[in-house]
């Protein structure tokens, strides 16, 4: 079976190379790895989410939920250098990239790979900010983020970008229904932004 970015364990012979990615101004070289996803370059959608989006006001914690190999979470704690990133996926190899990119930033002792039952429970975030796994399909799609979401601070927010042709509006509406307002905050390139914001 061939692997996929959202495998444990991928099967495929790890061979590295290097991507870069300008995000925020600022100009990041990140190794990446066979198995892991979008490890060519920076995916598009995540290209869309960090444009689209200012980089966070400094402190607090903030999940990177479906980190790969962690553009996302080491470009968040480069920014805000108060912040504790919590970078989550279930793909070990990704996790190990994760840490390796953190090292190379300077920002590994805030930034902590974990796979989904590896953040403690009592954590709470300010922010949580992804490029979800569509892919693995729209029960366990929808069971991740109602996961996450409920571990949202008060007053906490939540940034996701999603394909307009991979249901998108439809994410929207049904965040909506199950009790998280959910804006669309931009569209770009086929993909929608969109801001959640806690209830409680």
């Amino acid at each position: 079976m061939a692997d996929h970015y959202f495998s444990a364990e991928p099967t495929s012979a790890d061979v590295r190379r290097t991507v870069q990615a300008r995000i925020w101004g600022r100009e990041y070289t990140f190794t990446t790895a066979t198995g892991v996803f979008s490890r060519d370059r920076l995916d598009l959608g995540t290209s869309v989410l960090l444009r689209e989006v200012p980089a966070p006001a400094d402190g607090g914690t903030i999940l990177d939920l479906g980190t790969g190999y962690g553009p996302i979470a080491v470009a968040l704690a480069v920014e805000a250098p108060e912040a504790e990133v919590w970078a989550v996926d279930v793909n070990n190899r990704a996790l190990e990239l994760t840490a390796e990119n953190a090292k190379a930033a300077g920002v590994e002792a805030r930034v902590h790979p974990a796979l989904t039952d590896g953040v403690p429970e009592d954590v709470r975030f300010d922010e949580i900010w992804s490029n979800p796994a569509i892919h693995i399909g729209k029960p366990e799609l929808h069971k991740m983020l109602l996961h996450w979401l409920a571990r949202l601070a008060p007053g906490g927010v939540a940034w996701f970008v999603v394909g307009k042709n991979l249901g998108a509006d439809s994410l929207q509406r049904w965040l909506t229904e199950q009790g998280y307002p959910c804006e669309r905050t931009a569209s770009a390139k086929g993909f929608r932004v969109l801001k959640v914001t806690a209830t409680n």
